[in-house]
């Protein structure tokens, strides 16, 4: 991989890094047109300001659905997004390479790649693939069996998704997934808790389970002050966040190159 790939791809992991070490739960804005449990979550706004406005409220980086059937995402919502300066996480249902191609093309610095919807070889070429390109892979979980093949991957970025994404949203997540999952992560790698997250004491619970960083969408859009709740949610580190402990895990991450 050349240089200037492996800066890319840490672009992401640093910017996260960097806000903890500041004192802050680094909490990542999912943007999203619509929920299928919540409806229309915009309600107007334009991506590529409220983007500038989370930058300047210290947001490390942003997510953006591009999924279109369910959450009325596109493409060109993640390039709006991505021209706040802003690393950006492209979160769609990706299953081929060219969905990494495009990826890139649109300004993502990273990809979800999810678990539940790939076998495991699928896991294995894509995540291989988006490394290649200079993407960081999202590799998101939901099981303990799932957080191991994420382990086994080698994934330094790794999702606890508190709902279960077959059911698009519409089961009611909680932070009781990322407490049972998060000391099975294995050591080094950047944990981050998904979806559910509705309060600052929700995600004060996720760091406190061992979550480095909290990705947050509908609660955000929906709040009455959006600016006040992020800021509230990145104010929330509890006083000792748990430490997860050497050797914890399921399985070891794979040696990396």
């Amino acid at each position: 991989m050349t240089a200037a790939k492996t800066e890319k791809e840490e672009g992401l992991l640093t910017a996260v890094r960097a806000r903890r070490q500041a004192g802050f739960i680094p909490v990542i804005p999912d943007f999203k047109v619509r929920s299928p449990k919540e409806g229309d979550l915009t309600r107007g706004r334009a991506a590529g300001r409220t983007a500038l406005e989370f930058k300047a409220l210290g947001a490390p980086a942003l997510s953006v659905v591009t999924e279109n059937a369910s959450f009325g995402g596109s493409l060109r919502l993640l390039e709006e997004t991505a021209a706040a300066g802003l690393p950006v996480l492209r979160k769609d249902f990706i299953r081929e390479r060219e969905d990494l191609r495009q990826s890139k093309e649109a300004g993502a610095a990273a990809v979800l790649l999810i678990c539940a919807l790939l076998a495991p070889p699928a896991l294995a070429e894509l995540f291989a693939a988006a490394r290649e390109l200079g993407l960081t892979a999202l590799v998101e979980t939901h099981t303990e069996d799932e957080l191991a093949l994420a382990a086994r991957l080698g994934a330094r970025l790794i999702g606890i998704n508190n709902r279960d994404i077959r059911r698009l949203e519409t089961d009611d997540g909680a932070v009781a997934r990322t407490k049972r999952l998060a000391p099975l992560a294995p050591p080094g790698a950047l944990l981050v808790s998904e979806s559910g997250l509705q309060t600052p004491a929700d995600v004060r619970a996720a760091a406190q389970a061992g979550a480095d960083a909290a990705l947050v969408g509908s609660a955000l859009w929906l709040a009455a002050d959006m600016g006040a709740l992020y800021d509230a949610m990145q104010r929330a580190m509890p006083a000792e966040p748990a430490a997860r402990a050497e050797g914890a895990g399921r399985a070891e991450p794979a040696e990396r190159a």
